[in-house]
């Protein structure tokens, strides 16, 4: 079952872009506030799509949504019914409607392949906007990873910082924890 038999090249081309914004739209929700990776995610599939559209461009060739159809297909005449002589042009009448094929073929290529060919240009094009958006993407994750490592070590230093404070409190009122006593004792002994 073809889901794409009724699209023409302009709503495939559409096709593409509209699944480029959902893939933004839909990491824009899934990541608050991650712009980087939504466009990243949108040059991606924008690419993808395009491939896919071209290969599915280049499966269908014989589709007249390519432009085939502009041309006259050739028929091969028939020649078997050629009284007295029509069963010995049998083999000729089955090569002029292989050759004649051959050429229909070519046809639905020559028309199919520039449409293809712009799909894949698309595509090219995704692959050469995704390396500066993806070195973008890696220095945002980057500066957030420095962000959140300089956040825990200062929680860290925080919490160091109140330990020390909370044992100079519990020296001055003199308390010991009984782990404190249980490994002081546990030193006496040994």
């Amino acid at each position: 079952m073809d889901i794409l038999a009724g699209v023409n090249r302009e709503w495939l081309a559409a096709l593409t872009w509209i699944a480029a914004a959902a893939a933004c739209a839909g990491v824009l929700v899934w990541r608050r506030r991650r712009a980087d990776l939504a466009a990243l995610a949108a040059v991606v599939v924008f690419m993808a799509a395009n491939v896919g559209a071209g290969i599915y461009v280049l499966n269908h060739l014989a589709d007249g949504r390519w432009g085939g159809d502009a041309q006259a297909k050739l028929a091969a005449p028939s020649l078997s019914g050629t009284p007295v002589v029509g069963q010995f042009l049998q083999p000729l009448e089955g090569a002029m409607a292989g050759m004649a094929g051959g050429v229909n073929d070519f046809i639905d290529f020559q028309a199919a392949l520039p449409v293809a060919l712009g799909f894949f240009a698309a595509a090219g094009w995704a692959l050469a906007a995704s390396v500066p958006v993806a070195l973008a993407a890696a220095a945002v994750q980057a500066r957030r990873a420095r962000l959140r490592k300089a956040q825990a070590a200062a929680w860290q230093d925080e919490v160091e910082k109140l330990r020390n404070e909370l044992d100079a409190v519990k020296h001055h009122l003199g308390i010991t924890t009984s782990f404190e006593t249980d490994s002081t004792t546990a030193q006496e002994r040994g």
